[in-house]
């Protein structure tokens, strides 16, 4: 295994024109509240995974308002307050979760009130990144973008992200993937700086490769990796079949099917087999492939296990050769529909 490091060795790398300073492995706190199995949540073991992960050079930490709702953002606020130095704190607005579906909304008043809200909860004075966590179809992105510029300005906020995460279900027919997320960050960036971008980037979901990083890249845009561990299945600790509870996600995500399960277990194999040569597990492995993308790029892989949180810290002193990434990308492309 590799050896966790400790705490302020690990590397750093800049989020966008401002230039902040985050570790190279983030933390994804939406697990511990939201989208995976409710009985499975512990708020005792969040809270030890959130300062097992600072702890292991850690810094950056992603939440959002409507995870919970409202409670990830108290939970690490219950940790912010003794360990505010520690950490950089993401969160999001402009995304409300109802009974079965979610809901944007990107009004600039509703903006404001979210900010407040969230600085409340989290119970800090400023914000150090602040994302859209989705485009309002009715609301110019403009709009939105300027009532988050004024926050910065009012100092509640250091600097503006914008999410894609959802790219996939609302792309046009024959489109690219992020073709949209692409001219709504062109129209945002003549209003205020993009730090940060927020989107799927992992071993089994290389589509940001494309277009978007580049991107990023040449604009000076940091890139946040979301799912970097592909909901789980690259970590090999998920059994085909052993199926997940109605209210997890990959419940109804066509690659959690047993079937495609089975049939992607080959990526998971090629990924310890690279581990091998390193003494890393399959998840430090697709943690250090999305590093080796770009110096842009810091994965937020997300987890409510303080033991896995300290893993994922680790990946980050895992540096794959040539060869490691070569045999990485001629493993099979995964098997299954996204949509």
């Amino acid at each position: 295994m590799l050896r966790l490091r400790e705490v302020g060795t690990v590397e750093r790398r800049t989020v966008g024109a401002a230039a902040l300073a985050v570790g190279a492995v983030g933390l994804g706190c939406m697990p511990m509240s939201w989208g995976y199995a409710s009985s499975r949540q512990d708020g005792e073991e969040s809270l030890r995974a959130v300062h097992s992960a600072l702890d292991h050079g850690t810094t950056l930490l992603d939440t959002a308002d409507m995870y919970g709702p409202f409670t990830n953002e108290l939970l690490l606020g219950r940790v912010l307050k003794e360990r505010r130095r520690d950490a950089f704190v993401a969160t999001k607005c402009g995304l409300l979760a109802g009974e079965q579906h979610t809901v944007a909304n990107g009004r600039p008043a509703y903006v404001r009130r979210a900010c407040d809200a969230s600085l409340r909860r989290l119970q800090t004075d400023t914000i150090d990144l602040y994302q859209l966590h989705r485009i309002d179809p009715e609301v110019p992105v403009e709009e939105t973008w300027g009532a988050m510029a004024e926050l910065v300005a009012a100092g509640k906020v250091r600097a503006l992200g914008l999410c894609a995460v959802g790219a996939r279900g609302h792309r046009r027919t024959g489109a690219a993937l992020h073709d949209e997320t692409l001219r709504q960050l062109v129209r945002a960036q003549q209003v205020f700086p993009v730090s940060s971008v927020q989107a799927e980037l992992s071993v089994w979901a290389a589509e940001a490769l494309e277009e978007l990083l580049p991107w990023c890249t040449a604009h000076g845009v940091g890139f946040l990796a979301a799912m970097p561990l592909g909901n789980g299945f690259l970590t090999g600790t998920l059994t085909p079949g052993e199926g997940f509870e109605p209210d997890d996600l990959r419940a109804r995500h066509p690659r959690f099917t047993a079937d495609m399960m089975a049939s992607n277990q080959p990526i998971v194999v090629g990924l310890r087999r690279v581990g091998r040569r390193h003494g890393a597990t399959p998840a430090q492995v697709a943690l250090a492939w999305a590093l080796a993308q770009s110096p842009a790029v810091v994965p937020i892989p997300g987890t409510k296990s303080a033991r896995w949180a300290a893993e994922n810290a680790a990946a980050a002193g895992l540096a794959l050769t040539a060869e490691d990434l070569a045999e990485i990308a001629s493993l099979p492309p995964a098997r299954g529909s996204w949509d």
